[in-house]
């Protein structure tokens, strides 16, 4: 009875179906073979007791699993449990008794059938929803939680229903086991059930290296069963798939091995096909991974090896902070391919080269540009003005003129692409006016001052190869502000400067230009940097020396100067509030009257700005301040206390002049509006001669010239008797305060009317002043400059003022503020200058 046993065993595979499963336990690890050999060893224990009992006629135990005939069934919603699989069941319900039942009966048996998952929505189920088979499964291991039991089963074999016991809350059933359906010994089809096998362990040792979780199952299945049976082989492969709950459930319906393991063949083919397109693509993923690790880990080797050599302390440490900076910016794309190479660059340079501080400072520059970072602006004009009148006294026409500008900017909804020009004496406000434009339209604020500068790359910026270099001042501008729409004032434009080193003025075209500052290259970046949406504001004290090109892109907007009202309101509204708060004084402390700051004004302050104003006043409040830490609770300043404060009056000194010979006329400077004196006198009558002084320029001289020539040609038409006057008369013609220099054409009806004063023997009107250009057929020529050639003559207590009839409209335009009070009269040729000022009839 043994032999016929061992004849038995040796007859169910073949050799080939030997080499096969051979080949599939050497994919299997060291673990699972060890699982494996003690699972053999188990069978083989089992196997020897079977034949002792045989030979000794007792039963032989059943290897097999038990078959009860009467049994519980359980319906479940997943994939059927195929026999030879472990499978993790989840059942909402309550099914916990029931499970708790058969957990205490020694089978621990129960049926599994898989419902179709269209049913789960109804709620109950019926009998003729149950499938033909299921599956006897062994309860491994159970837990329950409120309303659900979740367990573990091992699929032993398949069951059909035969009879219903009880159907309802609780499910019990005759079942029958199916058998499997063998090809005949020695058939056709026998052979191709071996090949089907042979095939079946082929795709399986395909497939178990793409997926780990293969390999457990197969692990759990050659632990657990017979690994010769074709059937369970089949079972074993479908099961580890993943297809569809109908696809399985057909399989386990199929009793036929031979039709069994053509469907598994089938679905594991396509399982394969997955496995291997899923294997692909972790494989390219795995290579970019590794790809960056295998960076990462040189880098990181770098790092030790140049901490050990002492030649760099972080060597990435820098690029990296570079490249989290240049992240949190919106930069255009060839600056973003430029800090890329320069990055890459920088992570290969030693800290002892001469590149490396190079490299830094320009990555450092591109990483401290705010690029794409805007001010959000405002163009609110009500804003703009309660900015303005809060910050500035006066200076009407210059604010209406702002409003304007902002007016425009709100209609196109951006300022950009205009450069305002303040033109004005020094001391008026131009680049307190430029800071309020920019607090007005909520933008950050730079100022550059041009004075003296006279190197090109102060604006252009230096070759960044060059030891020191540095960006251009622009650029800086936007580093300092932190946006790329600031308000930039360029100071002092009209005093740049020419040198070997280039010429700044030509390169602020380029800046300036709103149809070229968009591609601004700077020397330093060495690419374009977008400069549009800057506001742009310039200011000079004349517009002589700027450059036309240059002064042809700017809106000229010209500041005059402050009248004595508007000086008062200033001194107490600005310059006392702040000149307290700088010596950490209270008004309290240091007191000084309207009537005070009128005399400071008027005899230490004449000029067209504020600053000898302010100065006066700290002057004043540092020598209160002495006073109150002496002892002093508080000082009060009063008039006749301003000697001892500030000394001699400069202007309570000046003398009016006024006789024969001697008229005032008005003159334009840099620093404003002036008052000139031209005397003139009759030296002796040996020769005729003309002798000018008063450290004249050229075109005053010419002026002279002209007037005297006028003058000498036409006397018998204002003195019939003194036509000879000139003939055998030497002329001095002087201009006090020699050592100031003088120029301009305005002088000419000045010098004309003292020459006629002289001939006449006659003086002058008292309260007059003139400005004119003469002509030599006696036509009184337009002049500019009359704002503050007013403003000069209020200053001096002139309140008549004769100018060219061509100056008419000018002096409509200006401020009533500046023309209250005074007494214009227009000349259209030298006649009526003289009949003004001397009475005479044409």
């Amino acid at each position: 009875m043994a032999e016929n046993k061992e004849e038995k065993k040796s007859d169910v595979l073949s050799k080939e179906q030997v080499e096969k499963i051979n080949k599939l336990l050497s994919s299997l690890s060291d673990e699972q073979l060890e699982g494996v050999k003690n699972r053999l060893s188990d069978l083989k224990k089992s196997l020897k007791e079977n034949d002792a009992a045989e030979e000794n006629g007792d039963d032989v135990m059943e290897i097999a699993a038990p078959s009860p005939a009467l049994i519980n069934v359980i319906p479940t919603f997943s994939r059927p449990v195929m026999p030879s699989q472990i499978a993790p069941i989840q059942l909402k319900g309550n099914f916990e008794k029931l499970i708790t039942e058969i957990a205490d009966t020694q089978s621990k048996c129960f049926a599994l059938f898989s419902i179709d998952e269209k049913y789960e929505s109804k709620g109950t189920i019926s009998k003729n929803q149950f499938p033909k088979t299921g599956t006897l499964v062994r309860l491994l291991h159970a837990k329950s939680i409120p309303g659900e039991v979740h367990f573990v089963c091992e699929g032993i074999c398949r069951v059909e229903i035969e009879k219903w016991v009880k159907f309802g809350s609780e499910l019990k059933a005759k079942i029958r086991y199916p058998e499997n359906i063998m090809p005949e010994q020695g058939s056709e089809d026998e052979l191709k059930l071996k090949a089907y096998a042979m095939n079946l362990v082929a795709l399986l040792q395909e497939i178990l290296p793409l997926n780990p979780m293969y390999s457990e199952e197969m692990r759990q299945y050659l632990l657990r069963f017979d690994q010769n049976d074709p059937s369970m082989l089949a079972d074993c492969a479908a099961s580890i798939t993943s297809t569809t709950q109908s696809i399985l459930q057909d399989i386990l319906e199929t009793y036929d091995v031979l039709t069994k393991l053509e469907k598994s063949q089938s679905i594991l083919k396509k399982e394969l096909k997955a496995a291997k397109l899923q294997d692909a693509i972790r494989s390219s993923v795995n290579e970019r991974l590794t790809k960056r690790q295998k960076e990462f880990v040189l880098k990181e080797q770098i790092k030790e090896i140049q901490k050990e050599l002492g030649t760099r302390g972080d060597a990435f440490s820098e690029g990296d902070e570079f490249i989290s900076r240049m992240k949190k910016l919106n930069p255009p794309a060839e600056i973003k391919r430029r800090f890329d190479n320069e990055i890459k660059k920088f992570n290969t340079i030693d800290t002892n080269s001469p590149e490396y501080g190079i490299a830094r400072n320009y990555l450092e520059t591109l990483c401290t540009i705010p690029w794409g970072q805007y001010a959000k602006e405002n163009l609110n004009l009500e804003h703009a003005r309660e900015v303005l009148d809060e910050d500035h006294e006066g200076l009407k026409d210059v604010k209406d003129r702002i409003i304007e500008f902002l007016a425009i900017g709100a209609l196109k909804g951006t300022t950009n692409g205009s450069i305002l020009l303040f033109v004005g004496p020094p001391g008026v406000g131009k680049t307190s006016i430029g800071k309020s434009i920019a607090k007005a339209l909520n933008r950050p604020f730079y100022r550059l001052s041009l004075g003296g500068v006279g190197d090109d790359s102060v604006i252009k910026g230096h070759r960044k190869t060059y030891i020191g270099a540095m960006p251009g001042k622009f650029v800086q501008a936007l580093r300092e502000t932190k946006v790329m729409n600031p308000v930039i004032m360029l100071d002092e434009i009209d005093k740049l400067t020419h040198s070997y080193h280039g010429d700044p003025a030509s390169s602020l075209l380029e800046t300036l230009d709103p149809e070229q500052n968009s591609t601004f290259m700077d020397n330093y970046l060495d690419e374009r940097l977008d400069l549009s949406k800057c506001l742009f504001i310039c200011t000079a004290n004349t517009e002589d020396t700027i450059p036309s090109a240059l002064l042809d892109r700017m809106d000229k907007i010209r500041l005059s100067g402050y009248i004595g009202s508007e000086k008062l309101a200033i001194a107490k509204k600005h310059l006392m509030p702040k000149a307290l708060e700088k010596a950490h004084l209270t008004k309290s402390q240091i007191k000084m009257s309207d009537a005070v700051l009128k005399k400071i004004i008027e005899e230490y302050a004449r000029e067209s700005g504020m600053r000898s104003t302010q100065r006066a006043i700290e002057k004043i409040i540092r020598k209160g301040a002495v006073k109150i830490l002496e002892g002093s609770k508080s000082v009060t300043v009063k008039t006749n206390d301003l000697f001892d404060y500030l000394g001699t009056a400069p202007f309570k000194r000046e003398k009016h002049l006024e006789g024969v010979g001697v008229i005032t006329g008005l003159a334009w400077t840099s620093v404003g509006g002036a008052t000139l004196p031209i005397e003139s006198s009759r030296v002796n009558t040996d020769q005729k001669a003309l002798e000018l002084t008063g450290s004249l320029g050229d075109v005053m001289k010419e002026s002279a010239h002209i007037a005297y020539s006028y003058i000498q040609s036409h006397i018998e038409k204002f003195a019939k008797d003194k036509k000879d006057f000139f003939k055998k008369s030497t002329i001095h013609i002087h201009v006090p305060e020699g050592a100031t220099p003088k120029d301009g054409p305005s002088a000419g009806v000045t010098i004309a009317s003292s020459l006629l004063s002289l001939a006449m023997n006659k003086a002058p009107k008292k309260g007059y002043a003139m400005t004119g250009e003469l002509s030599l057929t006696g036509q009184v020529l337009a002049i500019g400059g009359i704002k503050e050639k007013t403003i000069a003559a209020r200053r001096m207590g002139i309140f008549n003022i004769i100018c060219p009839k061509a100056n008419e409209d000018d002096v409509k335009e200006l401020p009533v503020e500046v023309t209250e009070g005074v007494n214009y009269y227009f000349a259209d040729t030298y006649e009526d200058v003289a009949k003004v000022i001397f009475d005479l009839k044409k």
